[in-house]
């Protein structure tokens, strides 16, 4: 059965798994994506992340684009479905000039959010996301920006991606001075692979009001069961360096996995759900099996001793923060 939990300190509730629709387009045909997207909901999956620039370079948009076409399906769809996308990145817009680079501005939110709806065939986005840091905009002109798209009902919420700790600070700090509810998601890579945001993002994000959605948390395929075999074809394929620099731990992994009886794919996926800053990990499959087989992550079960055992394959950056910094 699914998990639900509000989305940082907002009040709106999001299963605890997040469909990311990355390879929508580039690797997965429109039909797949379409039934894709029908087995989530049926599954009680209701929030869907995408990015106007997926598709990448001239066929930036394209994945909005079948999102949108799914929506105009009817049945409910749209309005079963919490929205998420993102702009900051190029959309090889020629009429955008010296804007297409990629940042943010209140000229580029208003443009990019246009087109966006536009591509997802809705009027409005449940939550909005800067998709990086943009450290030579102002946050009055990226506040004024938002608060304007909010009151006109195009988007409900805000959130970042890829920020550091003390840049989400600055953030809520500057939103608090306006009386703007500010940034209610932090979208970060985060895995037994890549534990750093543990130090910094994750404490800042909870104690902040913020509710951390991991990308990649099976490191682009290298924690997943097909790992060590190096299929033909597979994400895990591609990673064959990466695969023999983690050798060891991936080997010990398994290992454990087996003991389990699990899949390493779902324990990672059930490590990073056991985190209490994180709402819920973002799933980027490519098949319907695939989205079917990470639904099993939800009812994985870790004790003290398997998270021991996994902090000992996979050791953190270091101690709590912020005593990591001191001892």
């Amino acid at each position: 059965m699914m998990q639900y939990t509000t989305l940082g300190k907002s009040g709106m509730k999001v299963s605890r798994l997040c469909l990311g629709t990355m390879n929508f387009g580039p690797s997965t045909d429109e039909k797949e994506a379409f039934r894709i997207m029908d087995a989530a909901l049926d599954a009680g999956v209701n929030f869907f992340d995408t990015a106007n620039v997926y598709g990448w370079g001239e066929n930036s948009g394209l994945t909005e684009t079948i999102i949108g076409r799914w929506f105009n399906q009817g049945g409910g769809r749209r309005e079963k479905v919490v929205l998420a996308t993102k702009f900051y990145g190029s959309m090889s817009d020629p009429l955008d000039g010296p804007n297409n680079e990629a940042g943010l501005s209140s000229y580029k939110l208003r443009r990019h959010l246009e087109a966006s709806l536009k591509r997802l065939q809705t009027d409005h986005i449940e939550l909005y996301q800067m998709h990086h840091i943009d450290l030579s905009v102002t946050w009055d002109e990226l506040w004024g920006a938002f608060e304007v798209a909010v009151q006109q009902g195009k988007i409900g919420y805000v959130g970042s991606s890829n920020f550091a700790g003390w840049q989400i600070a600055v953030a809520q700090a500057a939103a608090q001075n306006r009386h703007f509810l500010g940034l209610v998601s932090e979208q970060h890579k985060y895995s037994l692979t890549c534990r750093l945001p543990e130090l910094e993002v994750l404490p800042a994000s909870q104690k902040l009001g913020l509710g951390v959605i991991p990308w990649s948390p099976l490191d682009g395929g290298l924690l997943g069961r097909n790992a060590l075999k190096k299929m033909e074809g597979s994400r895990s394929g591609g990673n064959a360096e990466r695969v023999e620099k983690y050798r060891p731990q991936l080997e010990q992994f398994a290992a454990l996995c087996q003991e389990l009886g699990e899949p390493q794919d779902n324990v990672a996926l059930a490590w990073v759900l056991k985190n209490p800053a994180v709402t819920g990990p973002i799933i980027g499959p490519r098949t319907l099996e695939q989205f079917e087989s990470s639904l099993r992550s939800l009812e994985v079960e870790l004790d003290e001793s398997v998270m021991k055992r996994l902090d000992e394959i996979f050791p953190g950056p270091g101690g709590a923060a912020p005593q990591a910094y001191a001892w």
